[in-house]
């Protein structure tokens, strides 16, 4: 049912520079009568030779605006004829270029106060940014001026008043130079700074639907991760409101697709019902790995049932051959947003017959009227299995019954219709965090197919992304290209960790090892922290640094946990020095506005928690070793490494935690031993007496 966005671009029509590139969304507009250059030195110098500014776009394959643009825009031949006269027009993909998006992101935020995508600016021919703003319409509509109005009058200025420009284009370089430095860094920072934001959060969440604010809702992912760690830490109820109220509407609404599993990428409004349908990897990766976490510490099979449905739909959807995961699916099908998802009673009942249609259309609320456009419907949970047992005289097991086998029915009766495109090219941050949520799946949830997952997506990264000993941004067609940034490296030094606990390959944990190093070696910044380019990425103004988390953890976020997670196992000092430079580095955001950092709160949390160390001896696949395995994994607690002592090839030259605990081969069996900093209570056999060990305190 995968439909790819575009393997190439059509022979039958004038195309341009986009041709010859590998991302989706520049093939996209290969055909556009624009003539369009990709980002690099051949644009820049056109504009410097013809004095003229330069029309830079910035969007993705996935973006239903920039779709929209396209089509009113840069396929209509006037328009695109007053871009080729008049301007050097650049398109860049943002998830190729995040450095770029970066910089004139924040630059259109300084303009207009707000951002999004399509991202539109006008530049100097040294990149130099004086007028910007989002998608603009086809001609003046809606008290705002059309993209033909603003092309003639940037270029009206551009003659008559370069002096204007010039001082614009100054004025917002130093403002972005200003902004890149951030807020001032340098202090310690503690648990106290844990308080605040658990206070922020709940004075934010929204009690009734769950997550935090009004419409449009997020998947708060990390926020939510951060609370459920509050709420181990103290015991608030509060906390566990904040995670259970938010998963149980997420699952529950039309952001989650009720029919193959996954979450579009948010809700145009605040009870989760009607989403933009995009789906992108970094959400669901984020949102697997969080159901897991809450059922592992709630108890909940229906948690569990969701981070299932999400991996299984990764696995489905999102799998090339070879393994790793595409970037996204689209929010449009045959140009239309939503068409793919939505239902009626008619097209019910074409899918799951006569009989079994009435209980299915109670259930997920499909009416006549719809809550969509056109009398459709987006499928979200309305009514419980026993309210439908009652109403339709059946028994519960037999309602869910019906449920499941209508489920399967409607996922193919959907998939004969026009599917949505999806963006097939393979980003190492991106497919990291599926690594991570894929580890963490395998031991929860004892799904071997898992692990071979986040196994085939971490030895495709690292048998294809590297070149000439630099890891690389993006994969796509058996092209890998890109230079790594430095979310890239830290978040996949991430998922070898957590890949390493799930399987104990010693490997991983030297690579991970390597990659941090390497991340250090190539990213850190004199102010503190890391940039998020390295000096092998072209044509900027600046060197961007991520100073806070936005749609997916900040470099920094991650490399602070990576750094305790590698002193838990290793105790080196120099490993927990740089997890505090970074807290340092940082402290101005934590301090005054420790929301917008919620992954490295969590850090935070981990760094003041005197997490435990915990060592595993035996042989895996056998009964005795794996019961321990799944004690540790049963464990609630996030503030733990886990090692395996391995005498057949042991990490004891790197990490003391292992040395002298390998498998003696006296018969003894399996033994797990529970450490705080790197003190060992005498080891147990038993996964009760490991479970005794561990301290489980909530239920």
């Amino acid at each position: 049912m995968r439909r790819i966005l575009l393997q190439g671009v059509s022979h039958n029509c004038r195309v341009n520079r986009l041709a010859h590139e590998r991302s989706p969304y520049l093939l996209q507009h290969a055909n556009n009568p624009v003539d369009w250059y990709p980002w690099g030195d051949e644009a820049f110098a056109k504009a410097r030779a013809e004095d003229k500014p330069i029309f830079l776009s910035i969007g993705y394959s996935t973006c239903h605006w920039c779709h929209v643009m396209e089509h009113e825009s840069f396929e209509n031949p006037r328009i695109a004829g007053a871009l080729n006269r008049d301007f050097v027009s650049i398109k860049v993909d943002r998830e190729e270029r995040p450095d770029v998006d970066d910089v004139y992101m924040t630059a259109v935020q300084a303009m207009t106060g707000t951002g999004g995508w399509p991202l539109s600016l006008f530049l100097t021919p040294d990149r130099r940014p004086f007028y910007g703003g989002t998608y603009f319409p086809p001609e003046d509509r809606w008290g705002r001026p059309g993209f033909p109005t603003v092309l003639a009058s940037v270029v009206r200025a551009w003659r008559e008043r370069p002096e204007e420009l010039e001082t614009s284009a100054t004025e917002m370089v130093a403002h972005l130079e200003k902004n890149a430095q951030g807020l001032p860094g340098g202090a310690a920072v503690g648990a106290e700074v844990l308080a605040v934001a658990a206070r922020s959060l709940d004075a934010d969440f929204d009690p009734v639907h769950g997550g935090f604010g009004g419409a449009p809702k997020f998947p708060p992912a990390m926020r939510l991760e951060f609370a459920l760690r509050w709420w181990r830490r103290t015991d608030e109820p509060a906390a566990r409101a904040m995670v259970e109220t938010t998963l149980e509407k997420m699952a529950a609404g039309g952001m989650y697709d009720q029919v193959g599993g996954g979450f579009h990428r948010y809700s145009v409004d605040e009870r989760w019902l009607v989403p933009h349908f995009e789906k992108m990897l970094y959400d669901n990766a984020m949102l697997a790995r969080l159901y897991l976490l809450a059922a592992r510490a709630f108890g909940r099979d229906d948690f569990a049932r969701i981070a299932a449905e999400t991996l299984d739909y990764l696995l489905r959807e999102m799998t090339p051959e070879g393994g790793g995961f595409y970037a996204a699916q689209d929010a449009d099908s045959g140009g239309h947003e939503g068409t793919f998802y939505v239902w009626n009673p008619e097209s019910v009942r074409e899918a799951v017959g006569a009989d079994a249609a009435p209980l299915v259309c109670a259930r997920f609320g499909v009416t006549p009227a719809g809550n969509f456009e056109g009398g459709e419907t987006v499928l979200s949970v309305v009514r419980s299995a026993a309210d439908l047992a009652a109403e339709f005289g059946e028994s519960a097991a037999r309602v869910e019954e019906i449920l499941c086998d209508s489920r399967t029915k409607m996922y193919v009766a959907r998939a004969r219709r026009v599917p949505p495109g999806t963006d097939d090219k393979l980003l190492t941050d991106w497919t990291a965090l599926a690594i991570s949520a894929f580890a963490l799946g395998a031991r929860r949830l004892g799904e071997p197919r898992y692990e071979r997952a986040a196994r085939e997506a971490a030895d495709r990264i690292l048998g294809r992304c590297r070149r000439d000993g630099q890891l690389l941004h993006r994969e796509r067609a058996g092209n890998a290209a890109i230079p790594a940034f430095s979310a890239d490296y830290a978040f996949l030094a991430e998922a070898l960790l957590d890949l390493y606990e799930a399987a104990f390959d010693p490997r991983d944990f030297r690579q991970a090892l390597a990659f941090q190093d390497e991340l250090d070696r190539r990213f850190a910044d004199p102010r503190g922290g890391y940039a998020l380019s390295s000096d092998a990425h072209d044509g900027l103004i600046l060197r961007p640094r991520e100073l806070y988390d936005g749609a997916t953890p900040s470099a920094n976020s991650v490399a602070a946990s990576n750094w305790l997670r590698l002193a838990a196992f290793t105790g080196e000092e120099r490993h927990r020095r740089r997890a505090e430079e970074i807290f340092a580095a940082s402290s101005g955001y934590l301090r005054r506005a420790p929301l917008t950092l919620p992954r490295m709160l969590g850090a935070l949390d981990f760094a003041t928690s005197a997490p435990r160390e915990i060592v595993l001896s035996g042989e895996p696949g056998r009964a005795d070793f794996e019961g321990l395995r799944d004690a540790v994994f049963d464990d609630a607690d996030l503030n733990r490494v886990v090692a395996h002592a391995d005498a057949a090839e042991s990490l004891a030259d790197v990490s003391p935690l292992v040395a002298g605990r390998g498998a003696a081969g006296d018969g003894t069996g399996a033994r797990a031993y529970v450490c705080r900093d790197f003190a060992c209570d005498l080891p147990v056999t038993s996964p009760a007496a490991l479970a005794a060990a561990l301290g489980r305190v909530h239920a």
